[in-house]
């Protein structure tokens, strides 16, 4: 099938900008995917989860969407061709789209979710993509040129202020240093008794909001410049990442890696004070102790769809630095076998270990019963597989979400009986706050 492309001659090259222009499509969706940027809208069709509900839709040639009756899940929502030669680097045309925590976990515990959507996956054949800074337009649709015709229509109209953005009440930590406490010991009581190894505690920050977040998009871009970043708008929710981690890539001739993020330190203005932080970090027993047992879970995770003998550890305990945090994170490769569905291995991998603990089971009905509320996107999944199966998930960590006025930004960190209250505590802070202070910039006087 032949794939247009064709150049964007655009005054403006913000990603935030671009999609502010292109704000009014239907399933909206932005991902950072490393140094492979790709903008998504109007998908052909698309499976959205709420409320224990399904939504199948399907578009018509107005570009509106029609409710399909049919039932399909989600490994039957495309079906993927066999591997072939890689071709350029990054999303290709398939699907895009989150599974939140909230979906994953529910999967194998009863759980909570919040009221928001849950999953979504959009058929994506047309979308924009930068290349060597140049953005251009691919479609190898039959409506090809009346997209191509929509999107340099909108990007030539002035943006509307009807997107501004918010707060009406500031967004602040749900919990206060002692409900904290409070949930710490619980979570360390649980590991004297022999229930858990690890819990990833994590805590609510809430606001309330008008406005678009889309608004705020580029400033948080620029303040984390985070590897998996992204953004998706369905309706009254919009998904906001900031994430530095990746889940699993999905690599030609079958190959999968996973990259978990355990053990934290604050970066510093000062070199000396800077380099001290990762020195202490890559020295860390404790967080090495914290790191090994995620990997030993996520070898666990990827070995029910591999290959005998093809899990592989080859990175342990490697120090990444992002812009407000160093980060201790190692990596596990696989092979997945032929016949598994690369939806399939993803569902099934979900929640990732790394922001649930060990074992996971048991982990996450502890997370249930002290969080307090559901987590819905936060933690989940966000990303695409080509139409070969090849594709890039991260872990919705450092993101925001917005349903209708509600707004939840989550921070927290892996607990083990040698963990220190106050300074898991901070560790929470240490993550959250230039975002959380940033975000609270936008409070209504």
């Amino acid at each position: 099938m032949t794939v247009m492309k064709r150049p964007l001659h655009l005054q403006q090259t913000e990603i935030a900008s671009l999609l502010l222009h292109l704000n009014s499509l239907t399933g909206l969706v932005f991902l950072q995917d490393q140094q492979h940027p790709v903008i998504g809208f109007l998908p052909q069709a698309y499976l959205q989860v709420q409320n224990g509900q399904s939504h199948f839709m399907q578009r018509n040639e107005q570009l509106g969407y029609q409710v399909q009756e049919q039932t399909i899940n989600c490994t039957d929502f495309i079906a993927f061709a066999p591997t072939r030669e890689p071709a350029d680097a990054g999303f290709q045309g398939g699907i895009i789209g989150f599974v939140s925590y909230d979906f994953a976990a529910q999967q194998q515990i009863q759980n909570q979710s919040k009221e928001q959507p849950a999953l979504y996956f959009g058929r994506y054949r047309s979308y924009l993509k930068q290349e060597q800074g140049q953005w251009y337009f691919y479609s190898d649709e039959a409506q090809a040129e009346q997209l191509w015709q929509l999107i340099n229509r909108l990007f030539m109209q002035p943006l509307s202020t009807e997107a501004d953005f918010q707060l009406t009440q500031p967004c602040q930590a749900r919990w206060s240093r002692q409900d904290y406490q409070h949930a710490f010991t619980q979570v360390q009581d649980y590991i004297r008794a022999g229930d858990c190894y690890q819990i990833n505690l994590t805590q609510e920050f809430t606001g309330v909001a008008q406005g678009e977040l889309l608004a705020t998009a580029q400033q948080f871009w620029q303040l984390t410049n985070a590897p998996y970043a992204g953004y998706l708008k369905l309706d009254g929710f919009e998904l906001l990442s900031c994430s530095p981690e990746l889940f699993i890539d999905f690599q030609a001739d079958r190959k999968m890696s996973t990259r978990p993020i355990k053990g934290t330190m604050p970066r510093h203005a000062d070199p000396q004070q800077d380099e001290q932080s990762r020195q202490q970090l890559a020295a860390s027993q404790k967080d090495q102790a914290e790191n090994v047992m995620i990997v030993d879970l996520l070898r666990n995770d990827l070995s029910v769809y591999a290959e005998n003998g093809s899990v592989k550890t080859p990175i342990l305990f490697e120090i990444e630095s992002f812009n407000q945090v160093h980060h201790m994170v190692s990596e596990v490769t696989a092979i997945l076998k032929p016949e598994v569905n690369p939806i399939e291995m993803l569902l099934s991998a979900l929640p990732g270990g790394s922001i649930t603990g060990a074992p996971k089971i048991r982990a996450m009905q502890i997370i249930e019963e002290l969080e307090g509320a559901p987590r819905g996107a936060y933690c989940g999944s966000m990303g695409y597989f080509n139409l070969d199966g090849t594709g890039r998930w991260n872990i919705l960590i450092r993101s925001i979400q917005k349903y209708q006025d509600q707004l939840s930004l989550w921070a927290g960190g892996g607990i083990t009986i040698a963990s220190d209250s106050d300074a898991e505590y901070q560790e929470c802070f240490d993550k959250v706050s230039a975002m959380l202070n940033l975000l609270n910039t936008w409070q209504k006087p």
